[in-house]
């Protein structure tokens, strides 16, 4: 029997193996389907990791490596494919060196990260031609597997890894003509927008889309059209780009094939699972972090996350359960989702931490935390964007006798 197994040998799966281990877990186990630990960090060759963690900037394989290097009395299965996981804590798996496995823990921690959206996730018109990547998957062809992907390049959407795309591709010599936002502000963060954007002079045509895509054997070049606040483009607003390739930053979806496989309740608000204070889900001993919850801007958070995770696994397969009367968090006005969605005060210590992104671009506004028509806490913010996550903590003390939290976004009169 096992203490804890870790699904995931990313960043958060990292973070948390640690994490459980020096909380008093004797025997875990990481178990990852690539042949390396390390994850996306692994293609991301630029620097930015590390700040608020190390206070200086990493590259993703040394963030990585500061994690790998610390994995004593950890095993770790690489190339190994977990098949399923059960609600009694089985977890089933493959490998070409072990074969087929059936595991048994206390307690598990879902850390499978997330994927791109696909072409066929947003139906742009044309034929399917050669030239259509994710952005991610042209960055590990550049990056990994020394392969440029096209000389001549459009990106639609603009996500980190869209941004940071236009940047490398730049610096290998590609003319990056435009990227293209549907939405009227960026998907990115700001640093981002400014480094690989502004600073190369590409321009970010915001409330814009691709309607078609030419070429029959390779693209041969795009279709850009205005679109109005029903997000449908508007006739006549069309003009064409010239070029070969066209790189997708168009979303990242929680990677929960194995969590709904468990029966775990999954929040369509985040497409991850509905989790606890201590980042455990619905399901008793079960435990989930990283961008397999909800998507991560930094992996410095997902680091932090995964930690407690880790932890409580930790307590959780040493017999410590988590109890106490729950709270529910909800979203209010200007706030797409918060994480956790439950917060149990008994097993917060004197503060909790909640994570949201908003729905809009706000300026000189507060965040409001109430239990019913009644303030419990607010926090004044001077600027907030659907691209840059967003952070409170809430004294204990101050929820009271709450069954429910609202989180809102409200104008500072």
């Amino acid at each position: 029997m096992t203490d804890v197994i870790v699904i995931g040998g990313g960043p958060a799966g990292l973070a948390a193996a640690i994490s459980a281990r020096d909380n008093g877990a004797s025997k875990v186990v990481i178990i990852e389907r690539d042949t390396c630990l390390g994850g996306i960090l692994n293609q991301c060759i630029h620097n930015g990791f590390g700040l608020h963690r190390f206070k200086e900037e990493l590259s993703g394989p040394e963030y990585a490596s500061r994690f790998a290097g610390n994995l004593e009395n950890i095993e770790v299965l690489t190339d190994t494919m977990v098949l399923e996981v059960t609600t009694d804590r089985v977890v089933r798996a493959v490998s070409r060196q072990h074969g087929y496995m059936e595991l048994s823990a206390k307690a598990i921690v879902l850390a499978m990260g997330c994927r791109e959206r696909t072409r066929g996730a947003i139906s742009i018109p044309g034929d399917r031609p050669a030239g259509v990547y994710t952005a991610g998957a042209a960055q590990r062809y550049l990056n990994i597997e020394g392969y440029m992907v096209g000389k001549n390049a459009v990106i639609l959407g603009s996500g980190d890894i869209g941004l940071i795309m236009a940047r490398r591709m730049t610096l290998e010599g590609a003319k990056v003509h435009a990227c293209v936002e549907l939405m009227p502000y960026s998907g990115g963060l700001t640093r981002n927008i400014v480094q690989c954007l502004e600073d190369f002079d590409i321009p970010l045509y915001l409330s814009h889309t691709i309607t078609r895509i030419h070429g029959k054997n390779r693209v041969e070049g795009v279709t850009i059209a205005k679109v109005g606040p029903d997000r449908k483009p508007i006739a006549g607003t069309e003009f064409d780009i010239e070029c070969d390739t066209v790189l997708l930053s168009v979303g990242l979806i929680p990677e929960n094939e194995l969590t709904r496989g468990a029966g775990i309740p999954i929040d369509r608000r985040t497409n991850g699972a509905f989790v606890y204070e201590n980042m455990e889900t619905l399901s008793e001993g079960i435990f989930a972090c990283g961008n397999v919850v909800h998507v991560h801007d930094l992996v410095d958070y997902v680091s932090a996350e995964s930690e407690r995770a880790g932890a409580a696994a930790a307590k959780y397969a040493l017999g410590e359960k988590a109890l106490g009367r729950v709270i529910a968090v909800e979203n209010g006005e200007g706030v797409s989702y918060t994480v956790p969605q439950y917060i149990r005060p008994e097993n917060c210590g004197k503060t909790a931490s909640l994570f949201f992104r908003v729905r809009n671009v706000y300026r000189n506004v507060r965040i409001t935390v109430r239990n019913g028509e009644k303030l419990v806490a607010s926090f004044n913010r001077e600027h907030m964007a659907p691209g840059e996550m967003e952070s409170i903590v809430i004294p204990v003390s101050l929820m009271g006798d709450a069954e429910k939290l609202t989180v809102s976004i409200e104008e500072v009169k």
